[in-house]
């Protein structure tokens, strides 16, 4: 297996699950074996592995991963191990998800051991957490200076808290979040240059630098990217592991893919 990551504007754990080697990642010249968090940004970043294996894949909008990780905000750009993070819970929680009888115990097992981690710790500043939700709706084409007046902060005050309890700039995430809907776009089959018009980007040119910039990739790469098959609203409808209505079917005859929970922020 060796899979090409797409950015996606959260913060990753990759829970290991295979028997053996397990997956390696590498991205920037670094490579970390078994779970892992990936932090906002990783740049150009692969899976790899030998094998038929199994990963459960959990996306933490940023706002739950600063409660759920702590240091979150450190981890913008890298992949770390789990254990780094989490110490022996790390293990613990591989012990667990691995024993569970099927995939929907271990979704349950999951959400449990988040929600104990999440207990009361204290959560970003509720005008961060505005900025974050209101970069999200407006698919990333809200200027800084407009969110700034909507919570009542200065432009400075903003981008310092933004970045210091999230790890990314205000401008940064909005053009994560851009280039997360044109990924969507892509993959459901649409053309560059329609997908650069709608996504709000100056031309098809701006659209290739951007994706390049977060992924490594062309336009045309990312569209077929496999990476993508775990996201119900960016699989192709003429994926191979689509049924004729449209609908997923399971993944089981895909064990390259991982499966995939969301976590919402708090």
């Amino acid at each position: 297996m060796d899979i090409a990551m797409v950015a996606h504007p959260s913060v990753s754990l990759l829970v290991d699950l295979s028997e053996g080697e397990g997956l390696v990642y590498d991205t920037h010249g670094r490579h970390e074996r078994g779970s892992v968090v990936v932090g906002l940004l990783p740049g150009d970043l692969r899976a790899t592995g030998r094998g038929v294996g199994e990963c459960l894949q959990i996306r933490l909008e940023p706002i739950a991963a600063a409660a759920v990780l702590g240091a979150s905000t450190e981890l913008s750009g890298t992949v770390v191990s789990l254990e780094d993070v989490w110490g022996r819970d790390a293990g613990r929680a591989e012990e667990r998800l691995r024993a569970a009888a099927s995939w929907d115990e271990r979704f349950t097992i999951a959400a449990e051991i988040l929600a104990r981690r999440l207990g009361n710790r204290p959560v970003v500043d509720p005008e961060v957490a505005y900025t974050w939700r209101r970069t999200l709706t407006s698919r990333g084409r809200v200027r800084v200076d407009g969110l700034a007046d909507e919570v009542g902060w200065s432009r400075k005050r903003i981008w310092s808290r933004f970045r210091s309890q999230l790890g990314i700039t205000p401008k940064r995430a909005a053009r994560l979040v851009r280039f997360d809907h044109a990924a969507h776009l892509l993959a459901a089959g649409h053309a560059p240059a329609s997908v650069a018009t709608e996504s709000g980007y100056v031309d098809q040119s701006h659209l290739h630098r951007e994706v390049k910039a977060f992924t490594g990739l062309t336009p045309t790469a990312v569209a077929i990217a496999p990476w993508l098959a775990i996201d119900d609203v960016a699989w192709p409808a003429s994926s191979p592991t689509r049924s004729p209505s449209g609908r997923r079917i399971p993944s089981r005859g895909h064990p390259d893919l991982p499966r995939s929970a969301h976590i919402p922020a708090p």
